[in-house]
């Protein structure tokens, strides 16, 4: 009888991870979970982390920007889907940004703020969208990676005349650290050409 088995993917802390999505976002699924300041590793719900990183694999950014939105979950609310903030803008201390991603009052047109999934992709979509409209028009880069960087600032940050074509939003810098972090492991402790050809790329990702 001949037995056929399907591998469908890994088990990260109880949370079955496809295979596909696993190649592309172990490494930095590991740094949001383990290097998000102000949250202990113990305390960051796993599974919301993966499904995040699904959520913006969808919209295929540039590899080099894979992570962004698990930066920007980090750094608005720690992950908090319920998380409240921006008390300073309103009159009587009401908080003005809520959810995952903090948005404002405005959003809760197109979607429930508390909900962590409608809000990522909510999230993710306002920046494809301006990649398409304002950076085409404003920002003459042909590199890519440059082209969503501004995307990402002009979605996330009041209209400004002209654009923000040089900017850089505030989450891009935790992203650049946990870049930084998974190369100096890779330069550290292993010597990677000769690991990945007699471990495999699975294996290496899994160690991180």
């Amino acid at each position: 009888m001949l037995t056929t088995v399907f591998l469908m993917g890994t088990l990260f802390g109880g949370v079955s991870v496809p295979i596909e999505l696993e190649d592309k976002y172990a490494n930095i699924v590991h740094q949001a979970i383990h290097n998000c300041p102000g949250i202990k590793a113990s305390q960051v719900d796993q599974k919301l982390v993966w499904e995040l990183a699904k959520i913006e694999d969808k919209y295929n950014p540039p590899e080099e920007l894979r992570g962004m939105l698990l930066a920007a979950a980090c750094q608005e609310s720690k992950y908090n889907p319920n998380a409240k903030g921006d008390r300073k803008f309103s009159k009587r201390g009401k908080p003005k940004a809520i959810g995952i991603l903090q948005f404002w009052p405005w959003a809760s047109k197109y979607i429930d703020r508390t909900d962590p999934y409608q809000s990522a992709d909510f999230w993710m979509k306002r920046i494809v969208r301006q990649l398409d409209t304002s950076i085409k028009k404003n920002c003459k880069f042909r590199n890519l990676r440059r082209r969503w960087i501004a995307a990402w600032v002009t979605a996330i940050r009041y209209p400004k005349k002209g654009g923000r074509c040089y900017e850089k939003p505030k989450h891009y810098y935790l992203l650049k650290k946990w870049k930084k972090n998974i190369k100096n492991y890779y330069r550290d402790n292993l010597s990677c050409d000769a690991y990945l050809k007699d471990h495999g790329n699975k294996t290496l990702l899994r160690t991180i």
